[in-house]
């Protein structure tokens, strides 16, 4: 009896494990061929080129331009060899799009004020992708360089959810497609909005006077730290903060460990960018002074005001106190 007893909790767990591995496979939300349809464009149509595309389209001469202009453009030129190139890479073939239109047809609008416009209905239908299509429609060609800053991001907090390049990335807004540092906070908020009002409070970093950038600290394309930083919260913060790096003789543990312990990274109602205003940071570790105000020591009295009024050097020191032990006050 024993032994059904324990076969039958041998499956139930085999069949719960089973059941895990089946929750963690990867399942795409459509047909893997109609997602490349998705990105591919229309697979009955052919690559034309930019200057049969375009030639009857003067609406997008300094879309062009721009586009010619940049890095993006001199990479996709037809000199550069590569399989697919100019407005078609991202477009899709536009063979079906500009089909009927003649040098007649041109002629004949023109005199009646009107643009001949090409059939956008048989190109990649870009506003209407979900973002990880979009993305990967940049990956085509960005993941197969030497693009590094993309490697991770598949695994991103942004590709999770569902943020694409063409959300911070404007291809056709000019010849620089990348995006300026002073330009980062402004494109930052409109996703993260709580942590523009954080950097409204009175100590803050000086993020909103253009000093430091969002990209200074994170890397929006992805990386292993959490929060997408650069590097891990001390490496992150010791690059300004030097002074606070160490190893010190004398190390106030907690804080060679990790900043947040007693700081936001950005902002605070408190100075310094406390979490807690002091004494009260310094209460959930440390007792306040105990001091005796009568010979007998019958009467005593705990001191309590701004630690760091004694205690200066709070991240660390190597000059000992007037004690020898080391009390970060010097």
């Amino acid at each position: 009896m024993l032994y059904k007893r324990d076969a039958l909790i041998i499956i139930i767990m085999l069949l719960s494990f089973a059941g895990c591995e089946a929750l963690k496979a990867s399942r795409p939300i459509i047909p893997i061929k109609e997602y490349e349809k998705l990105i591919a464009g229309r697979v009955d149509a052919q690559y034309v080129g930019t200057d049969t595309c375009l030639k009857a389209c003067h609406s997008h001469d300094k879309i062009r331009r721009d586009f010619e202009a940049s890095t993006m453009g001199a990479q996709l030129s037809r000199k550069s060899g590569m399989p697919v190139v100019d407005c078609e890479s991202c477009h899709g073939p536009g063979s079906l799009a500009i089909e009927g239109i003649t040098p007649e047809k041109v002629e004949e609008d023109k005199a009646k004020g009107i643009e001949t416009k090409c059939n956008y209905e048989t190109l990649i239908d870009l506003k209407k992708l979900p973002p990880p299509a979009l993305s990967l429609i940049c990956l085509k060609c960005h993941t197969a360089n030497a693009t590094f800053n993309l490697h991770q991001w598949n695994a991103s907090a942004h590709a999770i959810n569902d943020v694409s390049c063409s959300d911070c990335h404007r291809i056709h807004a000019g010849p620089d497609l990348i995006v300026s540092p002073k330009e980062t906070a402004q494109m930052c908020y409109k996703c993260h909005s709580n942590i523009r009002a954080e950097f409204s409070l009175p100590s803050h970093h000086p993020v909103p006077e253009m000093k430091v950038f969002c990209t200074d600290c994170h890397n929006s394309h992805g990386d292993v730290p959490e929060k997408l930083l650069r590097k891990g919260v001390k490496e992150q913060c010791t690059q300004c903060h030097a002074d606070k790096e160490g190893p010190f003789v004398y190390e106030h543990a907690e804080l060679m460990d990790n900043c947040l312990n007693c700081h936001l990274q950005h902002g605070s109602v408190n100075n310094n960018l406390l979490v807690v205003r002091e004494p009260f940071l310094c209460l959930q570790c440390h007792e306040g002074h105990k001091l005796s105000t009568s010979p007998d020591r019958e009467r005593i009295v705990t001191l309590y005001g701004r630690c760091t009024d004694c205690h200066p050097r709070i991240h660390g020191t190597d000059i000992p106190s007037q004690s020898g032990k080391g009390r970060f006050t010097q």
